[in-house]
């Protein structure tokens, strides 16, 4: 487990120094086609450091946001207030994570936040209202192992800085389609015009690289969460009841988008995966091999 600990932290710098070179590029790549002259490596650089920054200490609020989550209430939660504060003893974490609650009839969960200090877990209403107390210790014991193996920092920064690429990466496109840029060939140097084309092309490839950095941090965490959760629970018969309820359930997640998806406990778009749920680009493993790897545990 702490080999898994270490190598999410270097993982995640290694996914910002990436992805503040990539950003820096395609910014460049921006402001130079507005001509906005030397000034615009830093721009480009001033933009890409200030977004991964923001990424790592407001990711939490931001994903949050984009799921229209509250905060739990103890009188209204009694039941995951209590199954909370027992695993957080038998993970042996310091810190007790926020509540957070979707209002959406789908049973999922996710955690996000930087670090065990700085940790939420948020549920649906469809997870409390369809799993038994036993089904239900199961999913908050996998949140809680993504908390402690800090997946949850990689997950998060991923999440908000994918997100960002691929929206300049699809304002960029609108603005080329519309002709919004000159045909001034008044290039500085031949240096410029080659950060241009990087930039270029990294501006195509972005949403390609977008879904291969979630593949990156979603597969094997999956399993790992599962079994960490059965060695806080005791109990692997209650994450592999959730596990088929969740995804037998055909219900839609409201706030369900691609950016996020790969947080959740099982995917979102579970009809659209079903076809194809151990595929290449699937985020999530199949809900049938999580199983047998969970009833294979001795």
């Amino acid at each position: 487990m702490f080999q898994d600990i270490r190598r999410n932290k270097i993982k995640t710098g290694i996914i910002v120094s990436i992805f503040i070179i990539m950003l820096t590029l395609i910014i460049y790549y921006i402001c130079m086609a507005f001509e906005l002259g030397p000034v615009s490596i830093v721009i480009a650089l001033l933009f890409s450091i200030l977004s991964a920054w923001s990424s790592y200490y407001y990711s939490d609020k931001i994903i949050l946001s984009m799921n229209k989550a509250r905060p739990a209430t103890k009188e209204e939660n009694q039941k995951l207030v209590n199954i909370l504060d027992a695993l957080v003893v038998s993970a042996g974490l310091k810190q007790t994570p926020k509540l957070y609650i979707m209002e959406d009839n789908q049973p999922n969960a996710f955690a996000t936040g930087r670090n065990p200090e700085h940790s939420i877990i948020c549920v649906t209403t469809g997870l409390l209202e369809k799993l038994d107390y036993y089904e239900l210790e199961g999913v908050i014991g996998h949140e809680l192992a993504h908390i402690k193996n800090y997946d949850i920092l990689l997950s998060a920064v991923v999440t908000v800085m994918v997100g960002l690429v691929v929206m300049l990466a699809d304002i960029m496109t609108r603005a080329f389609f519309w002709g919004g840029f000159s045909d001034s060939d008044n290039d500085d140097s031949k240096g410029s015009a080659i950060l241009m084309l990087v930039g270029l092309i990294f501006l195509i490839l972005s949403p390609i690289f977008a879904q291969l950095m979630k593949l990156a941090v979603s597969r094997r965490r999956e399993f790992l969460a599962d079994a960490t959760s059965v060695q806080f629970t005791r109990n692997p018969q209650g994450l592999i009841s959730a596990l088929r309820k969740l995804e037998d359930d055909q219900s839609p997640l409201k706030t369900a988008n691609n950016s996020t998806a790969h947080m959740y406990i099982v995917s979102p778009f579970k009809r659209k995966d079903k076809r194809s749920s151990s595929s290449l680009w699937s985020t999530h493993p199949s809900t049938e091999d999580r199983i047998a790897a969970l009833e294979n545990l001795k």
